[in-house]
């Protein structure tokens, strides 16, 4: 028997040998380079080649397997193994499968075919044999199972590294799993399992302990067994990186594990190349530890072996890895003079680079952001060359066009001519954002519409907003009553002609942009459809565009369609339309305007100003601060001289030195220096802002006033102030015409003007032409043309007792009352003399008598109206206009076509609907201003309740009439006291 197995053990040597010299030749594989050109390796095939050879040989080691396995070995007894010496062999028959224990040993390796395991490591399934194979590629070979009687050894030795094997574990899991996926070894034997026996037991003992310690059924099968915990029987140390080949320990290894030999070479040669390089004076290895990893594939053809999975082979690997992972311990073993050096060589270089790169990066980064600005400064530079260029050309086609329509104006105005309204108000962005109801304000103007008044007249009118059917319907109903007023009754032939002649278009721009608040013409601008359809409509005939507030897309548009605006350049109309270039015209016209200075800037401009002028004009009781880009009552402030503590001190000198010697400088001085020290906290605490809806403080006001420039001026120094509007028309030909005058209406601010009553009555009407005419002729000098609308103030001079007319301010555009000026004439079918101030309505002739007072000129009558420009009053939204026309019609609020009396309402918009105008014309001026204050009163009531009145300048408008009434009674009473008087003298 030992002849047998020494010749088997031979047998065996000479394939380990050749699998030896096979891995060898691999290797070698990795250091072959080729130097001369043109050559090639097919390193694939040698490696197929080498596979073909490994494979045959795996066959005739099977061939033999097969046959060792068939001969029956006698085993000696047991009670002669404690006396005679056994000889173990290096290798042993494989039977079918064996229990894996490795992965309850350290937590490293898979399961085995037939082995389960469950969270309690307890392991099902019959106990069985060792499984060898011969060593392949590739292949997972497990060799050894501890013996049964160091099952409890091992679990109190698993308890102290439990810790550590959890951590290799985690650093060899990907390959163990990689493993598991590979699948089970391709080459095994079968040995069949031997029949039970009262002795298999002890037989079974000494089978394991004869072939490589497989551990013997001792329970039936399929009974859970508890896993043992392996304590390695082929331990040996590595000294200072160095493996002595002599040792018993490693010899004993060496010679276990012949038939796999060729894998655990390079593992050992990596282990120890690992210890030399970082020192390591002692390492103990576990053989089966390094058997499973060296088989496991963690190794192998073109593969390095990773320093922590061979360091998992070590019994002391706690203590290798402390020192392996302390600092600078690699440069202490093997080559480590050169590692260092290699070391500080590369993070040299590597920061040389890494600096060399930042700077490169930011130097590029800089380029490309210089580049890129360059490259928009560039485009910016050539778009704002094109948009100067297309500007400067639409401004020299504004020009020539404008001097065709100066030298034409005649001929234009008697022939037929179609008129394209554009209320657009071009006021910044900053305001028009301000405002509430932008679109709304536009649309205040839709009565432009009555132009068709003119037979020889089409009108264009541009929509702000979309207008609903009722609308539409309105105001086709009103200009209906052209016809009615002239004839009496409406003609078929006549209203229908006067219907074709009206067409309201809305941009298609308003649904891009609804809430840019872009003022109309630039909604236009950006309306193609709508140009077009102008194109069409206006095509083969003299037009011309009256536009409002003057703004750049105004010439954009004219442009676009080929025709006049009347109306100044927008430039001039920014320079001239303001308040201190309103002062510079009215100077330059030379007419009365109030103490003051305009083009204020700068806060200690303001306080000497405002300082001299007091100075100046003691009698002044209330001083004036006035934006310059602002409209209406918003940008005005107010402050008080009563609050002056120096000021009764002021008036005591003023009376002492009496008007003359006052007005030498010398005079003034003390007074004027005493102004300046108070001024400035006199201001901060008393000046107040008119609205404070949009300035709520002083200091809010103050600081735009300061960076938009304003004015200073003085109040009229008197108890009762009159305040008049005048609409003139600055003909392209030179002429100046009045087309509107009316004493102002104001709400809760006296400086804010919402109505007027027409005609005015409160200034003579040859000095208000003088005043209109001198203005006007001062506009033309600065190449002013178009609609203007001048605000005038008169009072009586308590010194003179004189009237004094003062020109207070200028509006550069078509105004709302002239709008509701022409929905007055259309209603009335009167003409509305403003040299005589009085609006003349013809009256029908009942019966004709005969054919000479036919022919004569028809009689004539006065007619007084009040016009609300715009009424608020939040509660109107909730009624729909059918509703409310059936209220009025109800309360007996209405017109009446054969008096020419009445009320005519003007719409402005379908959405909101809390924003309407108001005519009432009666045939004398007290019963025009009752009417008005009966209709706000009796529409408040009607759409009012008491928990929910609303917001409204309906009630401030009412207080007002009634004041205006009031003086008009005072009036009458004191003219009939001067013409008795007369009498008396005469």
């Amino acid at each position: 028997m030992s002849e047998t197995l020494e010749n088997e053990d031979e047998l065996g040597k000479i394939l380990v040998q050749v699998q030896d010299d096979l891995r060898q030749l691999k290797h070698s594989l990795d250091r072959l380079t080729i130097s001369e050109r043109g050559e090639t390796l097919d390193l694939q095939a040698l490696d197929a080649a080498i596979c073909r050879t490994e494979s045959g040989i795996r066959k005739r080691a099977e061939q033999y397997l097969k046959t060792v396995n068939k001969k029956l070995l006698v085993l000696p007894s047991i009670e002669d193994l404690k006396r005679k010496a056994v000889h173990i062999p290096k290798w042993k028959p494989p039977v079918e499968s064996i229990t894996d224990l490795r992965c309850q040993r350290g937590g490293f390796g898979g399961v085995s075919p037939g082995e389960k395991v469950t969270h309690h490591r307890v392991i099902r399934g019959p106990t069985v044999g060792l499984l060898y194979a011969v060593p392949g590629r590739n292949h997972s070979k497990r060799y050894l199972a501890r013996p049964e009687e160091d099952i409890g050894a091992g679990l109190t030795d698993r308890k102290s590294r439990c810790h550590g094997q959890l951590t290799w574990g985690e650093e060899l899991g990907p390959t163990r799993e990689r493993i598991g996926r590979e699948g089970t070894p391709t080459l095994t034997t079968k040995a069949p399992a031997p029949p039970p026996s009262p002795t298999s037991k002890s037989s079974g003992h000494s089978s394991m302990t004869q072939s490589g310690n497989c551990p013997a059924p001792e329970r039936p099968q399929n009974l859970p067994v508890l896993v043992p915990v392996a304590i390695s029987k082929f331990p040996f140390t590595i000294t200072e990186g160095r493996i002595d080949p002599t040792a018993v320990d490693f010899c004993r290894f060496k010679q276990h594990y012949c038939f796999c030999w060729g894998t655990l070479v390079d593992a050992l040669d990596d282990l120890e190349k690992l210890l030399r390089e970082f020192a390591v004076p002692l390492a103990r290895v576990n053989g089966e530890r390094l058997a499973d990893y060296g088989q496991g594939g963690g190794i192998g053809w073109n593969r390095a072996a990773p320093p922590m999975g061979l360091l998992s082979a070590l019994d002391n690997r706690e203590e290798v890895l402390d020192l392996v992972l302390h600092p600078g311990q690699r440069y202490k073993g093997e080559g480590g003079i050169e590692a260092a050096a290699i070391r500080i060589q590369s993070c040299w270089r590597r920061y040389l680079a890494w600096t060399a790169y930042l700077r490169l990066r930011r130097r590029k980064w800089a380029a490309e952001t210089i580049a890129i600005i360059w490259l928009m400064h560039a485009q910016m530079g050539r778009v704002r060359k094109a948009l100067q260029a297309r500007r400067f050309r639409q401004l020299e086609n504004y020009r020539s066009r404008a001097q065709h329509l100066a030298a034409n104006w005649k001929h234009i105005q008697s022939s037929k001519r179609t008129i394209i309204h554009i209320p657009s108000l071009g006021y910044s962005q900053i305001q028009r954002f301000s405002l509430k109801g932008f679109d709304i304000l536009q649309n205040i103007q839709i009565s432009r519409l009555c132009d068709v008044r003119d037979e020889n007249v089409e009108v264009i009118y541009v929509s702000p907003l979309h207008l609903g059917n009722d609308i539409n319907h309105y105001y086709t109903s009103l200009l209906k009553l052209h016809g009615a007023t002239e004839v009496g009754d409406a003609g078929p032939a006549q209203s229908s002609n006067c219907l074709k002649r009206f067409t309201i278009l809305t941009p298609e721009a308003l649904e891009y942009f609804p809430t840019h608040n872009m003022c109309l013409s630039t909604l236009l601008k950006y309306s193609p459809r709508t140009l077009q359809r102008i194109k069409n409509l206006i095509q083969g005939k003299q037009a011309y565009i009256v536009g409002g507030v003057a703004h750049v897309d105004d010439l954009a548009v004219a442009d676009e369609l080929g025709v006049p605006v009347l109306g100044p350049e927008p430039a001039i109309a920014q320079l001239y339309g303001t308040k201190s270039g309103g002062r510079r015209i009215f100077t330059g016209a030379e007419v009365d305007v109030p103490p003051g200075q305009g083009d204020i800037y700068f806060l200690n401009q303001l306080h000497e100003t405002l300082a001299r002028l007091m100075t100046q004009n003691m009698d002044v009781q209330r001083w004036l601060f006035k934006m310059d880009p602002e409209l209406g009552g918003r940008g005005t402030a107010y402050c008080d001289v009563c609050h002056l503590s120096c000021y009764s001190w002021a008036l005591q000198e003023y009376h002492r030195l009496g008007p003359d010697l006052w007005s030498t400088e010398w005079a003034q001085e003390p007074v004027m220096l005493k102004y300046l020290d108070e001024v400035p906290e006199w201001l901060a605490y008393h000046a107040q802002p008119a609205k404070t809806s949009c300035y709520p403080n002083w200091a809010c006001f103050l600081k735009t006033f300061l960076r938009q420039g304003g004015v200073v001026e003085a109040y009229p120094p008197s108890d009762s102030v009159t305040c008049l509007t005048v609409d003139l028309l600055l003909e392209p030909g030179g002429e100046v015409t009045m087309l509107s005058c009316g004493d102002q209406l104001h709400g809760s601010s006296k400086l804010e003007s919402i109505g007027s009553t027409v005609p005015q009555t409160s200034v003579c009407p040859d000095a208000l032409r003088s005043i209109c005419t001198r203005v006007g002729q001062a506009c033309l000098q600065r190449l002013i043309i178009g609609y203007v609308s001048l605000d005038l103030a008169t009072f009586l001079d308590h010194s003179t007792l004189e009237q004094k007319v003062w020109t207070i301010d200028m509006d550069l555009r078509y105004s709302e009352q002239l709008a509701m000026t022409q929905m007055l004439l259309i209603v009335t079918g009167g003409t509305l003399d403003c040299h005589a101030c009085h609006l003349e309505v013809p009256v029908p002739v009942k019966e004709k008598t005969c054919e000479h007072q036919t022919a004569a000129k028809p009689p004539v009558a006065y007619r007084y109206a009040v016009i609300g420009n715009r009424l608020l009053h939040t509660n109107l939204s909730m009624v729909y206009h059918n509703v409310f026309f059936k209220m009025c019609k109800a309360q007996g609020i209405g017109f009446d076509i054969k008096k020419r009396e009445g009320t005519v309402f003007a719409l402005h918009d379908s959405s909101e609907r809390y924003s309407l105008g108001m005519v009432t014309v009666s045939e004398d001026l007290q019963g025009a201003l009752v009417t008005f204050a009966q209709n706000l009163s009796v529409i408040h009531q009607e759409i009012s309740s008491p928990k929910m009145q609303g917001e409204s300048n309906f009630k401030d408008l009412i207080k007002d009439i009634e004041d205006v009434l009031r003086t008009t009674a005072q009036n009458k009473v004191q003219a009939g006291r001067i013409t008795n008087l007369r009498l008396e003298l005469n």
